[in-house]
């Protein structure tokens, strides 16, 4: 059974892993960082979460606060373990901590991203704009910003 439970530095090899994979696959990050582990933890973070299968973590995801807005960012899942609803076990948490400290979540994607724009229709997240971007290459010219569904 899937569970969620806040990421440990053990952790970090096992996601460090998963979102290579992510990239090589998917393209996500756009730009792999020169430290993965360090950008797991993006500044800002009030928490990083595994989601875990079988004690293993099979995704990852973070939720930073910058000003009043709480962004859910490094949102992955292990491409091997894709389609079993972990993605939206992860965004939903990040969904229940933002209620929690009264906020609503929000979060940013380039527009290259179709699996996780999808994902997000899914799970009623509304666009809320897009701006360009000179950093997504050839792959990606937009950001889009999406909210969460009002609780």
């Amino acid at each position: 059974m899937p569970s969620i439970r806040p990421r440990t530095p053990a952790d970090l090899p096992a996601c460090v892993a998963a979102l290579y994979d992510v990239h090589e696959g998917a393209g996500y990050p756009i730009n792999w960082p020169a430290d993965p582990g360090d950008w797991l933890t993006p500044l800002g973070a009030v928490g990083c979460w595994v989601v875990t299968v079988d004690d293993e973590p099979a995704g990852h995801v973070a939720l930073t606060e910058t000003g009043d807005r709480l962004l859910v960012e490094r949102l992955f899942v292990d491409p091997s373990r894709t389609g079993g609803g972990l993605g939206r076990m992860l965004l939903d948490h990040c969904v229940t901590v933002a209620a929690d400290r009264g906020s609503r979540a929000e979060l940013e994607v380039a527009d290259n991203c179709h699996a996780a724009i999808a994902l997000y229709g899914r799970a009623g997240w509304t666009e809320a704009g897009r701006s360009a971007i000179e950093w997504g290459g050839t792959q990606a010219s937009a950001l889009i910003r999406f909210v969460a569904p009002s609780s």
